[in-house]
């Protein structure tokens, strides 16, 4: 609650929590005073041998990390014994963005003639038109949009930070679209919840069941589902930003538009543009090689 976390954040570090008390019991150790810093290196150096990817290694240290601060905030014990051992390093990887083209075709894959590609379109136009992440895209409410005149939606994203992004053209055509031939019909079925989207019962559509939308939607597309380029939720957000950057847009509109915490986070999009640009000026200037 204080740090405003999401239920998927605390599902997991329980889960890390959970590990690492398996671990030092394994070892004899039953009190968190026990614990030396050898055994957390350990706990570090066991993730890795486990074969768990590095960012996942480093969200659970940092869970260890946390937990040791608390024992010492708390008196539990005198010394952090955490505190010398760093999360590995997560390899710096591009985000993987669509092409424009590709984008039409997988904005243009669900069907327009039932309620639920109604759904669909709209929840697709929706991610791309405001870069939202699939958690903020599902946990979206009626009240949370606005269509009329200047068109805006609230989203609420990690850290229950809060941001306000403009709706485009097309996403608000989808939505209203949806919210008027399709929706009423889909609540039918259920209790009056207020989410925008839903599932074919009238409840809140989950992340899961986003996700199965995306991917049928993308073999439809004949865009990748499997292997490195696969497309996923988190593929429309990269689209959003690189194809903003690629316009012309400031960082730091991009980095609030985005709800990053830090423009640093941001700047990574900046790669993938120069990326494009190298790979354009290989290819067409008659001196690049």
């Amino acid at each position: 609650m204080e740090r405003g976390l999401s239920r998927n954040t605390l599902v997991s570090y329980r889960r890390d929590l959970a590990r690492y008390a398996e671990q030092l019991s394994a070892a004899g150790i039953a009190d968190l005073a026990q614990v030396r810093p050898a055994d957390v290196s350990g706990h570090l150096a066991s993730l890795r041998d486990g074969g768990l990817a590095s960012s996942s290694a480093a969200r659970a240290i940092s869970a260890v990390r946390g937990l040791h601060r608390f024992a010492v905030r708390e008196r539990l014990v005198a010394h952090d014994v955490a505190a010398d051992v760093h999360p590995p390093a997560p390899p710096r990887r591009l985000p993987k963005a669509l092409e424009v083209e590709q984008v039409d075709r997988l904005l243009a894959a669900p069907a327009a003639d039932t309620a639920l590609g109604l759904r669909d379109r709209a929840l697709l136009e929706f991610l791309y038109g405001t870069g939202a992440r699939i958690s903020e895209a599902v946990g979206a409410d009626i009240d949370d949009l606005e269509l009329t005149g200047e068109s805006t939606a609230v989203l609420r994203g990690k850290g229950g930070r809060t941001r306000l992004v403009p709706v485009g053209g097309y996403a608000r055509t989808a939505l209203e679209s949806y919210l008027v031939r399709a929706r009423p019909t889909l609540a039918e079925a259920g209790r009056g919840t207020p989410a925008v989207f839903l599932n074919a019962r009238g409840g809140r559509l989950s992340r899961q069941s986003a996700w199965t939308v995306l991917h049928r939607c993308a073999l439809a597309a004949g865009l990748p589902v499997d292997g490195p380029y696969a497309v996923s939720p988190h593929t429309l957000r990269h689209s959003y930003a690189t194809h903003l950057l690629d316009g012309g847009a400031d960082v730091r509109v991009v980095q609030e538009l985005l709800g990053h915490a830090s423009v640093t986070t941001t700047q990574v999009y900046t790669l993938v543009t120069v990326e494009r640009l190298r790979e354009v000026y290989a290819t067409s200037h008659p001196r690049a090689r």
